[in-house]
């Protein structure tokens, strides 16, 4: 039985240096390696191919914005409330990644890994995967990740660039065609098209190049962490999260007392 060894494979420093997964962050990444480069490496241990890191770089710049959502109103509130820890603000506003928002891309890689997965090993196809998963998820009721958007009707437009991106550098695979599959099975479930929306994409994407449904949460975090940052700078300039305040305190009614 191999011992475990308790102990970390990311970095250590010494007195004039610091090190990440065994190259010098001095002397050998700051000012040779980008960011998405540096995010990749940090995570596999490895830098990416030029097709692998165009497809995390679309990732990261498709999810950093999407105007005032209920992570950057949050923000924007925390920061007007506690204006001395813009940390706090930031925090509050990632904490909205669920499974409502920004989150869901985690449920819809396990889905399409976990289907991918048993098509490969030959249990189903994707056709019968695809029919068998959504029958059995709209008949609960419950919502399908990775489908539907309450703007973007009837597509949204990151998602045919992302998977184009992934297409034209040749990582696109089993995962976007299941995507594709399942979109269709969908449309013909519900009797009109359902919008594939961009977590759906990104989590095919990522999936594709090999990243497991447990940490593709994590780039939706770091995209939009990015994104936050900008709108409580937009907020030190023109704030706005008073003014949310106020239209809510204004046109949200005192009902009285639960009878």
């Amino acid at each position: 039985m191999t011992e475990h060894r308790i102990g970390t494979h990311i970095a250590t420093s010494t007195v004039d240096q610091i090190y990440v997964r065994g190259r010098s962050l001095v002397d050998d990444l700051m000012g040779s390696t980008d960011f998405t480069s540096m995010v990749f490496f940090h995570l596999r241990g490895r830098f990416p191919t030029e097709g692998e890191k165009a497809v995390v770089d679309a990732c990261l710049v498709g999810v950093m914005e999407h105007g005032l959502t209920p992570s950057s109103i949050a923000a924007r509130l925390i920061y007007s409330s506690s204006p001395e820890a813009m940390q706090a603000a930031v925090a509050g506003g990632l904490l909205g990644a669920g499974s409502a928002f920004l989150g869901v891309m985690e449920e819809s890689a396990q889905m399409l890994q976990e289907g991918a997965d048993l098509v490969r090993r030959g249990e189903t196809t994707a056709e019968e995967f695809a029919r068998d998963r959504l029958s059995e998820l709209l008949a609960a009721g419950r919502p399908v990740p990775g489908f539907g958007h309450h703007i973007h009707r009837p597509d949204d437009p990151r998602t045919p660039k992302l998977l184009g991106i992934a297409e034209k550098h040749g990582v696109n695979g089993e995962h976007a065609q299941l995507l594709r599959t399942l979109s269709r099975v969908m449309d013909e479930l519900k009797g009109k098209h359902v919008t594939v929306n961009a977590t759906g994409a990104v989590a095919a994407v990522l999936s594709d190049i090999g990243f497991s449904h447990r940490i593709v949460r994590g780039f939706a975090l770091i995209g939009r962490c990015a994104g936050l940052v900008g709108h409580i700078a937009e907020e030190q300039e023109r704030p706005l999260g008073r003014a949310l305040w106020e239209m809510a305190e204004n046109q949200v009614p005192y009902l009285g007392e639960r009878v």
